[in-house]
């Protein structure tokens, strides 16, 4: 029994079950396997980096020059809230023109505290036009419709506001008596009001402020064009030998100048994996493209998010709009695009384009395909809408959409970086040997510089508070 036994287990289990040619299993022992280069699923289309144009930044800073501007004061507010009250930051009421010069903090604390707080529900009239303006409301939480009067005798919509607008500014400066425009809250609303009554109180019991709103009054405001530009003097229409103005173009004292930020990491290889795992592939170039891969993935979301040179941030505040409703509808995209010349591409996150493509096939719309290097893109009155997934996607599911103009030839948006540094792996980007430690372990300072400047205010527009979801 016990030969039997032995001789058995000494039986291949192939012969057992007849079989008549080698294993695959086997088989692999002999075979060199067929492999890919290492995979990695955070690879996005990062289409900004393609489509934005860069230019050479010398020593590392570029400073944009523009003609004189005057600040009008068209900035939003902040507030502050312990529980289901909210209060304006004191020193952002300063973002009212009329207030803008005021740089006494006790006056604007003391303007800030007389300030009550207002709840309205969709569809409640917050101003109606016509009627006496003895309020200076300030947009705390909440999105508003405002209409005017039109030629026909019905109403005309004109824009949507949001969180940290405000209306009813000549209450301060005296222009007006009575509202402009007629808003209607479009979804709850939390508004800060600061009644005329209690202005004049405070008005005569505080001398630095009577002061500065008597000067606000019965100050005559520069010569500026539509743009708030200084205005240059020009004649035109004139006949015979009439003395011709004299005039000159004004600069920006103070014209902002970008720097270059940089994305870093340190790549460490140990040399025993260099030495001997590099056939067919070697390690060194494949860890370096992956990092490389991860470092422009970062650039493009600062491109987009960073609060210093981000494209989200850096957009002019008259240049944000707010959608009609709630999703991104093709009249919010058209209002985008009457906002600037030579629109060249909107940026949208994937969701964002799907949620657009809904309100399309809602309306019986079917946007065109437009050829973007190679690749066919939803587009919308030929601009081509691209996806960008660095674009955040709020808690509330709302999102933004960017619509720019780029070029320093057309006065738009451009990428900035420096090309030719020490040790260039790729534009931009280096690769600098760090050394060898006590443990063999090889170390490579992996390096990436960039910017992004806006040339002009009106090459780059953000619609704002866009609803994403089904």
């Amino acid at each position: 029994m016990t030969e039997t036994a032995s001789s058995a287990a000494a039986t291949p289990r192939s012969q057992e079950r007849g079989q008549l040619s080698l294993g695959t299993a086997a088989a692999r022992n002999l075979a060199t396997t067929t492999k890919t280069p290492p995979q990695m699923r955070s690879i996005s289309p990062r289409w900004l980096l393609r489509m934005l144009p860069w230019v050479e930044t010398t020593a590392g800073s570029y400073r944009v020059n523009r003609r004189l501007t005057y600040q009008l004061g068209d900035g939003r507010l902040t507030f502050s809230n312990t529980g289901d009250q909210v209060r304006v930051l004191p020193p952002e009421l300063r973002e009212i023109p009329s207030l803008r010069e005021l740089d006494d903090e006790t006056v604007l604390t003391a303007l800030a505290d007389r300030f009550t707080q207002h709840h309205y529900a969709p569809g409640e009239n917050i101003t109606t036009a016509g009627l006496p303006a003895d309020e200076l409301v300030l947009l705390a939480h909440g999105k508003v419709s405002t209409r005017t009067p039109g030629p026909y005798g019905d109403e005309v919509s004109r824009d949507a506001l949001a969180d940290g607008d405000h209306l009813g500014e000549h209450v301060l400066s005296g222009s007006r008596d009575t509202w402009p425009v007629t808003a209607t809250a479009l979804t709850p609303c939390t508004v800060l009001t600061l009644s005329r009554g209690a202005l004049d109180e405070l008005t005569g019991r505080s001398e630095p402020l009577r002061t500065h709103l008597e000067q606000v009054r019965n100050r005559t405001p520069p010569a500026h064009n539509k743009h708030g530009e200084a205005a240059v003097r020009l004649a035109a229409g004139h006949e015979g030998e009439s003395e011709l103005p004299g005039t000159f173009v004004d600069y920006d004292l103070a014209p902002r100048e970008y720097e270059l930020s940089v994305a870093q990491t340190i790549l460490r290889v140990h040399t025993r994996v260099d030495d001997l795992y590099s056939e067919p592939m070697n390690q060194l170039d494949q860890q370096l493209r992956l990092t490389v891969e991860e470092l422009r993935e970062q650039q493009e979301a600062d491109l987009v998010n960073n609060r210093e040179f981000g494209l989200l941030h850096n957009a002019d505040l008259r240049q944000r709009i707010q959608t009609t409703g709630g999703p991104p509808t093709p009249g919010d995209l058209d209002e985008l695009l009457s906002r600037r010349r030579k629109s060249e591409f909107f940026l949208a996150h994937p969701r964002t384009i799907a949620a657009f493509g809904r309100e399309c096939n809602r309306r019986g719309l079917y946007p065109e395909t437009v050829d973007v290097r190679g690749t066919q893109v939803t587009s919308w009155r030929g601009v081509p809408l691209l996806p960008c997934d660095k674009i955040p996607i709020s808690e509330s599911n709302t999102s933004s959409v960017l619509v720019m103009r780029t070029g320093a030839e057309h006065q738009g948006v451009v990428g900035l970086h420096q090309t030719g540094i020490p040790d260039e792996y790729a534009p931009g980007l280096n690769v600098r040997f760090m050394g060898i430690d006590t443990k063999a372990v090889t170390s490579y300072l992996v390096s990436a510089y960039y910017s992004a400047a806006v040339l002009t205010p009106d090459a780059l527009g953000v619609l704002e508070n866009v609803e994403i979801g089904r």
